[in-house]
């Protein structure tokens, strides 16, 4: 178990190979023909440049923060001003997984597309490989990077509670690069979306992928920065904050070996051998044409679930003693904390895909009460919204009740941590879905042959359900890693407990239930402001381009099967090819996505910090604990209705009934829908979780002094007291014994007893002038 310690940053190197063979291989895979490497130029043009556009206003803000920390880190005890440096990597890490993910997804959906026209396995193995690359590079990073600067720190002298102060740093940089990915990454698409939606499929009548759609390019570019580089900051950011909030708490464990740092170790232990049962994993994906997909990717994901489970016991029984202060059950107990996480994980991911899959109950009665319009439509989705709460509350309580019964707040943790081991198979199925989404795209516009389009079709559908598990997936680990955090902040900054009782903790509390709500809204309005400006743009060059009104005409005169075209018809469409003027609407997407990001990335920065520094850390606990539960109900709501509405128009686009009235009632639900799952929604998580770790880097400056732990003590004592009275009797000198039981102890004092005006006994004085002062 030396070598695995000495040698954990070469875990997260073999990752990156593993990227680097996969990538290379994806990129000799043939684009196709002509048309297909012009459309997807377009789209790989369009996302880099957002890129290009996003990192260049992060990294103005990752330099400002970083040398806050800095002359933060000198000006404290126990931590220094490396937390910067940790700050610093921890964002290129977070940005270089997004950009990793962007580039190989942008070159695999073309090549998926291209596999298609052969077989449904070679599509499948293409997009999966593309989505591997995403999830091995994110796991490879974190591993690399929190183990390396670890070493780094570990041989400067410092300290234990002085490195993992400083390495939180690196936590806080991965965060913060995750909510702003995730939010413009968001806005972008979801802007995109509903313009390609509504113009597109319910006033022109036309498909969203269609090459007359001009908000088409853009539409797939946010598939893109939305749920591939989106996605894999989040996970990246549960990664590594799962690791860190379960070392600081591992910190307070003495283990026999490992120079007592057994239980610090294991979970970088527990990552290095996820990255490796993840590439194991990726070796089951296999399908056979007239095969499915969706059974394929289980049999990775469960597989190498399975894998790590095995290695989880071996690993955990080599670092923790079967019996140590701190953890009544020994290594089974962590063992079994850990199986907690990973069985509510699985579950939680399992219960999404019941209210948001096709063909399921839920869905069935959205498209039921879609026949009678857009109201009904969008009241029966904010139920299935709703009533999707309760089981994965139900399951993630379960999972932090068992965890805590078998290992306290470290077990909890390592839960989170059992639950996130395998992110590099869990990320891999998860990218793999925007990139059969773009696939199909690209199938569409290049006019390719239907059975190319029913292969990419067969793809997406399960693409769409690995998404919505992802995303269930992605809300418990949050859960349980801004748990692990906020435990570690609690022992960081000395608090005790949260006592919703004290005034200041409660206003705490309320806060932070209110900042999920608006935070959404800020998001929400964001999308709904850039929507209007693509729809806009949309109806003006139908509008205005005469060929692109030309051949809408043509095709709204064949319903849109053009194979029925005559001749003239068919030139008057062909001349259209390309005159859409697609950079302006990739242009209104990347715009406001930039500036509208900004606020509510600074808004999760600045409020924990604002709070901290004037209410104290016990207010500053209640803030994390409210934005804890209201974001955890509020992620899970929004993500399962915007995925019920998106599925129950795929069942009526699947039933043969596009353009009807019930089809455009599911459209204008899916519309309301894109912005709750894709925007908002999965924002939440990296909220919670990075107002956690703001909270731990801030832990240092704003701990509770020896005055402050003594008022707290007594304040608790004095809630705990009982008081026992042996009343006198008759023949005794009205004196009574009263016995004081506190949480330090028994106090007894002697008191007289007078009577009041109606007779009644009363206390009236201390006999014992030592007892005055209690």
């Amino acid at each position: 178990m030396e070598l695995i310690i000495q040698f954990l940053p070469a875990f997260g190197v073999l990752g990156l190979l593993f990227v680097f063979i996969k990538n290379s291989w994806v990129s000799k895979q043939d684009v196709g023909n002509e048309k297909m490497a012009r459309i997807a130029k377009n789209i790989a043009d369009g996302a880099m440049s957002f890129l290009k556009a996003e990192y260049k206003i992060l990294s103005i803000f990752v330099i400002a923060v970083a040398v806050l920390l800095f002359f933060k880190g000198q000006a404290e005890t126990g931590s220094n001003g490396m937390v910067a440096v940790s700050f610093i990597v921890g964002a290129i890490c977070s940005a270089l997984a997004g950009f990793i993910g962007m580039r190989v997804a942008t070159k695999a959906n073309v090549r998926t597309t291209n596999a298609a026209r052969t077989s449904l396995g070679k599509a499948l193995e293409v997009a999966f490989a593309g989505g591997a690359v995403m999830g091995l590079g994110v796991v490879g990073l974190g591993v690399l990077g929190l183990s390396g600067l670890f070493a780094l720190y570990s041989g400067q002298g410092w300290e234990i509670t002085e490195v993992l102060n400083v390495l939180s740093g690196f936590s806080l940089g991965a965060s913060s690069i995750a909510l702003f990915a995730r939010v413009g990454g968001g806005i972008y698409t979801k802007a995109a979306d509903v313009g390609a939606d509504l113009v597109g499929k319910v006033e022109a009548g036309i498909p969203e992928d269609h090459p007359l759609n001009p908000a088409t390019i853009a539409d797939n570019v946010g598939d893109n920065v939305g749920d591939v580089a989106g996605m894999g900051a989040d996970l990246f950011e549960s990664y590594v904050g799962s690791i860190i909030g379960t070392m600081v708490l591992g910190a307070l464990i003495v283990t026999p070996e490992f120079d007592g740092l057994g239980a610090v170790y294991l979970p970088l232990a527990l990552a290095a051998a996820g990255i490796v049962m993840s590439i194991v994993g990726t070796f089951f994906v296999r399908v056979k044409e007239g095969g499915s997909p969706h059974a394929a990717l289980n049999l990775g994901e469960f597989g190498s679930a399975g894998l790590m489970l095995v290695a989880s016991y071996f690993l955990i029984n080599a670092f923790i003693p079967e019996s140590i202060e701190g953890l009544p059950s020994g290594a089974m107990g962590v063992f079994y904390a850990t199986i907690a996480g990973l069985v509510a994980g699985l579950a939680v991911g399992k219960v999404t895909e019941y209210y948001t899959g096709t063909g399921t109950k839920p869905v069935t009665s959205i498209v039921n009460q879609s026949e009678t319009g857009a109201a009904t439509n969008i009241i029966a989705g904010l139920g299935v919204g709703m009533m999707s709460t309760a089981l994965p509350i139900i399951l993630i309580a379960a999972a932090i009740l068992v965890s805590h019964y078998f290992a306290g707040l470290y077990g909890i943790a390592i839960a989170a941590v059992g639950m996130l081991a395998n992110t590099g198979i869990q990320l891999a199925v998860d990218a793999y879905g925007p990139i059969s989404d773009n696939a199909g795209g690209i199938a569409e516009m290049a006019e390719l042959p239907s059975e190319v389009r029913e292969r990419t079709d067969k793809l997406d559908a399960v693409g769409n359900t690995t998404a919505a598990i992802g995303k269930g997936f992605a809300i418990a680990s949050a859960a349980l890693t801004a748990l692990a955090l906020f435990a570690a902040f609690m022992k960081t900054a000395g608090v005790v407990a949260i006592d919703v009782s004290q005034p200041q903790i409660m206003a705490g509390l309320l806060i932070g239930g209110m900042l999920p709500f608006v935070f959404s809204a800020l998001s929400m309005n964001a999308v709904g402001r850039a929507a209007m400006a693509m729809i806009e743009e949309v109806r003006r060059q139908f509008r205005d381009i005469p060929a692109l009104r030309a051949a809408l005409d043509v095709m709204i005169k064949y319903d849109s099967d053009m194979t029925k075209a005559s001749a003239a018809d068919r030139k008057i469409f062909d001349e259209a090819d390309g005159v859409a003027e697609y950079d302006k609407c990739v242009a209104i997407s990347t715009t406001a996505s930039i500036k509208e990001m900004v606020l509510p990335g600074v808004l999760a920065i600045v409020v924990p910090v604002a709070i901290g520094f004037i209410g104290g850390a016990e207010m500053l606990g209640g803030l994390l604990a409210g934005v804890t539960t209201c974001g955890v109900l509020m992620a899970i709501f929004q993500s399962n209705a915007g995925g019920a509405w998106d599925n129950a128009k795929k069942m009526i686009e699947e039933q043969g009934r596009k353009g009807t009235e019930a089809h455009k009632a599911a459209v204008v639900g899916d519309t309301v829908g894109d912005p709750f799952k894709d925007t908002s929604g999965p924002s939440l998580n990296i909220l919670l979780k990075l107002m956690s770790v703001v909270a731990l880097v801030i832990a240092p400056s704003i701990a509770m002094d020896s005055s402050e732990m003594t008022a707290y003590n007594l304040r608790q004592s004095a809630q705990e007291q009982t008081i026992e009275v042996v009343v006198p009797g008759e023949d005794t000198d009205n004196t009574v014994e009263v016995t004081i039981r506190t949480a330090k102890g028994e106090e007894e004092m002697t008191v007289q007893v007078t009577t009041d005006s109606k007779g009644q006994p009363e206390l009236h004085r201390h006999i014992d002038e030592a007892d005055d002062q209690n």
